[in-house]
């Protein structure tokens, strides 16, 4: 129990909640104090009037040189109050009591307050009085402040009693609450435990209340999934590099050896550097490529972004890739361009890369006589870009492993390539907030990348 309290007590929640609970405190006291100070006024004033008002009744029975009404009313209030709640005094000018329960000594004209030591009074009862002269003698009404000290005692200890339950139930409900939020937090710092230790599919759970904490919790899993896609990719390049690079680097290894073997019979060896030189350039653009879409994929070239226009870049790759691809057996059609198609924001070199990436892509694995159709349009508040064929295509299953690097399908390992071309279509594009979607042409693939409007 004393460990979940300190561990409590050190919750920021809870004592973010116990600081409110105290500021909200130290408003109602202020406010009760205030409250307390204006209804202590307010009875007082109300008293006033009340003596004020008696003093006045009594003083109008009194008629010139004739006290006997004014003696009798007297009289009769007294009687009124057996307690003594109430006061009433009428001496003459040398102090003598005339009428009433107490005989009044010394009071000064107007209001004043004394305490009364009368029998079956208890001693020091405070009283308020009103003193005025009346035919030579002295009249004074005085009312007990028993009664306005009882409603204030009534009010103070309301007052108290209401600041002991609203405390109890701030900290009550801050705790609760802080725990609550504590609970959350532990499950955020669980899952960055196990993320820590290698464990990259644990996610935060979330409530479904779209609170902030599941704002953050929510951006935190999307991180997390980022994370883990990476790592899978780091995981499956690895995998890939020792599966793809292996054979070249054997070829290599065997091309060495045999031209070793041939320098040390004293035979030519020049065919066999060639192709060693051949192997190693080939090792030299796999490894080439890898590192340029590291570079792409962190960033590095946004600072060369201008507006661009679509069209213009597929015409430039139109006019490059028409002969190669009438050498190749196949067409390339003039790009289909719309008038409406808007400019996007990018960098020229990397978009042209990327298309060219995409038709020779088509030209390496399409059969002869395949045709290849470029197109820009327009689309809301989108620019799509497109690259089809009617060639064999790729089948539904794989389409998404395409962009892996170094991954290659099973009859295309027989065709000169890294894997990697796709791969960097993809960077290139993740950089340019497109996306990229593999439709089926039937027969063939369209391989239509979707950017965002240039803005301002």
């Amino acid at each position: 129990m004393t460990g979940t309290w300190t561990s409590l007590l050190r919750s920021t929640p809870f004592r973010l909640a116990l600081t409110f609970a105290f500021l909200f405190m130290l408003a109602f006291i202020l406010s009760g104090a205030i409250v307390y100070q204006m209804m202590s006024a307010d009875l007082a004033e109300r008293l006033d009037e009340t003596i004020k008002e008696t003093y006045s009744i009594v003083a109008a029975t009194y008629a010139d040189n004739d006290l006997e009404d004014l003696v009798a009313t007297i009289e009769s209030h007294a009687k009124l109050s057996p307690k003594k709640d109430q006061l009433f005094s009428l001496t003459d000018a040398a102090g003598n009591r005339l009428a009433g329960n107490f005989t009044a000594a010394g009071l000064p004209d107007g209001f004043s307050a004394f305490n009364a030591v009368l029998p079956g009074v208890p001693p020091d009862t405070e009283y308020r009085a009103y003193s005025g002269s009346i035919g030579g003698n002295n009249l004074t009404v005085a009312f007990s402040l028993s009664e306005t000290e009882e409603l204030e005692t009534v009010a103070m200890m309301s007052f108290g009693w209401a600041t002991l339950i609203i405390t109890g139930l701030a900290v009550a409900g801050g705790a609760l609450l802080a725990s609550r939020v504590q609970h959350r937090l532990d499950g955020i710092a669980a899952t960055m435990v196990d993320v820590s230790h290698g464990r990259l599919d644990t996610r935060i759970p979330l409530t479904g209340k779209d609170d902030d904490i599941d704002i953050v919790s929510s951006q935190v899993n999307a991180a997390l999934d980022r994370l883990s896609a990476l790592v899978e990719g780091m995981k499956q390049v690895s995998a890939n590099i020792a599966h793809d690079l292996k054979t070249p680097l054997n070829r290599l290894q065997m091309i060495l050896e045999g031209a070793a073997d041939k320098a040390a019979r004293h035979q030519d060896v020049s065919d066999d550097l060639a192709d060693a030189r051949s192997e190693g350039h080939q090792i030299n653009e796999t490894f080439d490529a890898l590192l340029r879409i590291a570079q792409i994929e962190a960033g590095a070239r946004k600072a060369r972004f201008t507006d661009v226009d679509l069209g213009e870049i597929l015409q430039t790759i139109a006019e490059i890739y028409t002969d190669v691809a009438e050498d190749d057996g196949k067409s390339l059609s003039p790009p289909r361009l719309e008038q409406t198609a808007d400019r996007i924001h990018g960098d020229r070199e990397l978009l042209t890369q990327m298309f060219a990436n995409l038709v020779e892509n088509a030209l390496r694995h399409c059969p002869p006589r395949t045709t290849i159709r470029l197109s820009v349009t327009r689309r809301v508040d989108r620019v799509l870009a497109s690259v089809a064929d009617n060639g064999p295509g790729i089948p539904a299953d794989e389409r998404e492993k395409v962009f892996q690097r170094l991954y290659r399908l099973d009859h295309s390992r027989s065709t000169p390539g890294s894997g990697l071309g796709l791969s960097l279509v993809r960077a290139i594009a993740d950089l340019h907030g497109a996306t990229i979607a593999l439709e089926d042409c039937r027969p063939g693939l369209a391989v239509v990348v979707s950017f965002p409007l240039a803005t301002g």
